[in-house]
């Protein structure tokens, strides 16, 4: 079983920047797609940004030019660097990871962030 652990949540104000990173108990090298969701309350959940196995990465229009995705494969971590917050990025961020031959999809617990005015 894959287990994926969120860590770098908190309070920032708007401006600020935080970095979450996401450890995985396998090698992310069997992972097709490795990336980062959201949930704000009342809300559904949302792709924020995603990394392939080849490096190729994808963003939500609304974190283009603020977030940075990246992976370490060495150390088996998925991270996101997070600027420019704003209070609309106020969430519970998750890790996901894909195997898309097994048709797999991994969770994290989530990790919360709060963006103050």
């Amino acid at each position: 079983q894959v287990q994926l652990v969120e860590s770098g949540g908190g309070l920032v104000q708007a401006g600020g920047s935080l970095r979450l990173s996401c450890a995985a108990s396998k090698s992310i090298f069997i992972f097709n797609t490795v990336g980062w969701y959201r949930q704000a309350p009342g809300k559904q959940r949302e792709l924020v940004a995603t990394i392939t196995r080849e490096g190729s990465t994808n963003y939500a229009d609304f974190v283009k030019g603020r977030f940075i995705i990246s992976r370490d494969n060495a150390r088996n971590t998925v991270s996101l660097q997070m600027n420019s917050l704003k209070p609309e990025d106020t969430a519970v961020y998750y890790c996901n990871a894909k195997i898309d031959v097994m048709n797999s999809n991994f969770w994290g617990q989530g990790t919360q962030v709060t963006v103050s005015s």
